[in-house]
């Protein structure tokens, strides 16, 4: 796990360069292995200097969940998006579609009728790729329906260049959700392309993604990957065992500023700072570095309460800790700068760049 530097102003976000460079690089090496493309995530990061290490390291191009997040990337020089979202192009979207693609060569999703429709209607000058679901059940068309949507947006004047899916259902643990998402993916992504050929329509990008499945589904039709976690790392990643404990590049250190009450201790990273997502299978709102039987129970704005089970020891008053979050996603957009680190030193910092840029 993370050493963390002496004298950090707490609570603060704090990455490893050097393991995160080796998530770079153990996801780039095994998808060129399988000549599939890496497009990562960049809602997982944020943070430009991190995308620029993904490119240097083989990556194709970059993945993004919003319009504000491309329009960084597109300040940085950037110039391959994927914007994996049915993106509604009504203003004022639509006008900073069309300036984005003024500017870089970039795609957008879409999974309805009508949303193909309303992307052609912006005039945006933007490729579509047509989401499927693969088992996901939160956005993307029936697989069998993609050429009806395909078709519709192509009559309407969209460069329909493919389709994507994402096996969302692979967060559980153990291998055999991940095995039976990447299954899922696959055959969706196929029954998809079939679907586009009928009406002929050539799908160029077929592309899967997660962190679980990107190497498992990087198979058949798939011609690219998306998985964005992977570069950090988290709870749920380790847990899931999609990824080990030296593979956790980005953490919380936080500082102990209560023992007042027997049986727990109280760190000031709340839930502006660690964020609340969890899962069933999931205890606490995150790990505690060096305290194993330590459970974040509860969390307020600027208090996280651990309890202790069975009179183990805690950590004293003032003692900084590491937490490794549940979720790193929704952690990172809280933060305004991560503390870089090598060694457990500090050697820089980076602005979150894309930091709350949800639009």
């Amino acid at each position: 796990m993370i050493a963390l530097p002496d004298g950090l102003d707490t609570p603060a976000l704090v990455v490893d360069v050097d393991v995160m460079e080796q998530n770079i690089r153990s996801m780039a090496e095994a998808l060129a292995a399988r000549g599939v493309a890496l497009r990562p995530h960049f809602k997982t990061p944020k943070i430009v200097e991190v995308a620029r290490r993904q490119l240097a390291a083989g990556a194709a191009g970059l993945t993004c969940a919003t319009i504000g997040e491309a329009e960084v990337l597109a300040d940085a020089g950037i110039t391959d998006v994927f914007i994996a979202y049915p993106v509604w192009a009504s203003e004022p979207k639509a006008a900073r579609l069309r300036a984005l693609a003024e500017r870089i060569d970039l795609s957008v999703g879409v999974d309805s009728v009508a949303g193909a429709g309303a992307l052609a209607g912006a005039r945006a000058g933007v490729r579509a790729l047509v989401e499927v679901d693969c088992g996901n059940r939160r956005t993307g068309a029936a697989p069998e329906e993609a050429g009806v949507v395909a078709a519709a947006g192509a009559d309407a004047g969209l460069d329909v260049a493919g389709v994507f899916t994402h096996g969302g259902q692979s967060y559980a643990p153990g291998e055999e959700p991940k095995r039976k998402a990447a299954e899922a993916e696959v055959a969706a992504l196929d029954l998809a392309v079939r679907s586009l050929a009928d009406r002929g329509l050539a799908a160029a990008t077929v592309s899967a993604g997660s962190t679980p499945t990107a190497v498992l589904s990087a198979r058949g039709v798939v011609t690219e990957e998306r998985p964005g976690t992977y570069v950090f790392g988290d709870r749920m990643q380790l847990v899931i065992g999609s990824c080990t404990p030296d593979d956790i590049a980005a953490v919380v250190a936080t500082t102990v500023v209560s023992t007042a009450v027997p049986g727990q201790f109280v760190l000031d990273a709340g839930a502006k700072t660690l964020a609340k997502d969890g899962a069933p299978w999931l205890a606490g709102h995150g790990a505690v570095m060096g305290y194993p039987d330590a459970v974040i129970t509860r969390l307020f704005d600027h208090h996280a309460v651990c309890e202790l089970s069975g009179g183990a020891p805690g950590p004293a008053a003032g003692e900084v800790v590491g937490v490794v979050p549940n979720h790193i996603c929704p952690v990172v957009n809280l933060a305004a700068e991560v503390v870089v680190v090598r060694d457990g030193a500090e050697i820089d910092r980076w602005p979150v760049d894309a930091r709350a840029l949800n639009h």
